[in-house]
């Protein structure tokens, strides 16, 4: 389907020029990813293998770990002849990175962002990303985006609860998502009123495409429905999800309610933009700068088809490098082409990320993450769980080290009952470890309480 004019121009040329002045190399990357998808398989591992040797050339010569690490190893990158070559070197974990933040810095790195993110393990992680990992995240995601006939441009719907995104909400922000036409909505909270009022935004905008969490974007959905609000005809051509697993009634009650198709896109702000679904069905890795590995618990590859932890290396990060980086999540490599004819290859099934929502003492309904950014961030928290046991107890357990100070306790009850009510009982259970769930995976909210059982909250009137 052919793009508007409005559309044509911002992809063309407002968006390359945004790009640029962040000193972004977004526009070529993306259209050499959109030569190279339709390498053949082999042809494309040749590709991989000489960037991940240009990689990790460059990771040992100016990083201080992996300098050191290379060293102890008896490591030489320019013996690297395959992929396989990666299993010479170790695993990255989230407290190797929290334990050498400065050591993993480049020593010829220049403007280097901070990050952090909660992660599915529950486990607070800062890192730090240069302008060459930002823009091929940007162009895989731009990539993956124009694959189901929308580009940058195009009306968007962001349901999204990041304060990264929401805290940036500024003067220039707004002229800039207004000159993009992307809209943001707040997933945090999700009153009746406020579901009211996504519904007519979206009515009201008609977007091309929406973006967010498939548990906020269902929630749009079924309140929709109930309200009897006919979102199909809106001609919503495709509607991406990601941060989450994307279950089967889910992909159903999007789909169905918003008339259009469901891509799934798996990632994050700590491993990268690691695979994306296209019209095909096919979850493509973004296999030009992200080697996936699946490993069992004893760190051993496993065959295609079998599930174990997603591993990844990101070939852009030589400022801060992500090399063999457990990721915490669960998958499955699929060993079948797509009939898309793209030589990527597949992840066939990822398992186990779920954020649950929360519900208010008076009703409201928010998304996990607003009680996962009280906690993520504050020093000394090593890892933690939230158990909403009722709307009357939620337990915060909690494992910490000698960075903590005691007077955050006070911050993280402060942070709880500003969200879920003054008179919740909040619980805080210091313990050794998280234990994983019997699946393997860790989840680091959990509600016992039944949104669609929630009281419905009282409305001032106008």
């Amino acid at each position: 389907m052919p793009l508007d004019f409005y559309t044509r121009m911002v992809s063309a040329c407002l968006f390359p020029l945004h790009e640029k002045l962040k000193h972004h190399d977004t526009v070529q990357i993306r259209k050499e990813m959109e030569r190279t998808q339709w390498l053949s398989p082999e042809r494309l591992e040749i590709l991989r293998v000489e960037r991940l040797r240009e990689f990790l050339s460059k990771v040992g010569k100016h990083v201080p770990y992996y300098r050191n690490l290379f060293r102890e190893r008896a490591f030489d990158p320019s013996t690297v002849r395959g992929i396989s070559d990666l299993a010479r070197l170790p695993f990255l974990t989230k407290e190797i990175i929290r334990a050498n933040k400065d050591p993993l810095k480049s020593e010829v790195a220049q403007g280097l962002s901070r990050f952090n993110t909660g992660g599915s393990s529950g486990e607070p992680l800062i890192f730090f990303l240069g302008n060459e990992r930002v823009s091929h995240d940007v162009a895989a995601k731009w990539r993956a985006t124009r694959w189901w006939d929308v580009d940058i441009g195009d009306p968007e719907i962001v349901v999204w609860g990041s304060p990264i995104e929401l805290g940036t909400q500024d003067r220039v922000r707004q002229i800039r998502d207004s000159l993009l036409r992307t809209k943001l909505l707040p997933a945090f909270e999700m009153s009746e009123a406020k579901l009211d009022s996504f519904v007519a935004e979206i009515r009201a905008m008609r977007p091309k495409m929406l973006f967010g969490y498939p548990s906020a974007l269902a929630h749009i959905a079924h309140h929709a429905e109930t309200r009897s609000q006919r979102m199909d005809g809106l001609d919503i051509r495709v509607a991406f999800v990601t941060s989450e697993k994307l279950y089967d009634h889910q992909r159903e009650q999007i789909s169905r309610v918003f008339g259009c198709r469901v891509a799934n896109g798996y990632g994050g702000r700590d491993a990268g933009f690691i695979a994306h679904t296209c019209p095909s069905g096919g979850m493509h890795i973004t296999a030009e700068d992200i080697i996936v590995e699946i490993v069992d618990d004893a760190g051993n590859p496993v065959p295609h088809g079998q599930a174990g932890e997603i591993v990844t290396t990101h070939l852009a990060t030589k400022d801060f490098p992500f090399v063999r980086y457990r990721t915490g999540d669960v998958g499955v490599l699929d060993d079948r082409p797509c009939p898309c004819g793209r030589g990527l290859p597949l992840l066939k099934e990822i398992q186990g990320r779920a954020t649950d929502f929360l519900v208010a003492q008076d009703g409201t309904v928010m998304h996990g993450l607003a009680l996962v950014y009280v906690l993520r961030d504050l020093p000394g928290v090593r890892q933690f769980k939230i158990v909403q046991e009722s709307l009357q107890r939620t337990r915060i357990l909690m494992a910490t080290d000698a960075g903590f100070h005691e007077e955050s306790t006070g911050i993280i009850v402060a942070g709880v009952k500003q969200r879920l009510g003054q008179a919740v009982q909040v619980e805080i259970e210091r313990v050794d470890i998280i234990p994983k769930e019997a699946s393997g995976k860790y989840r680091y909210v959990v509600s016992r309480v039944n949104p669609a059982l929630a009281p419905v909250p009282e409305m001032s009137g106008a």
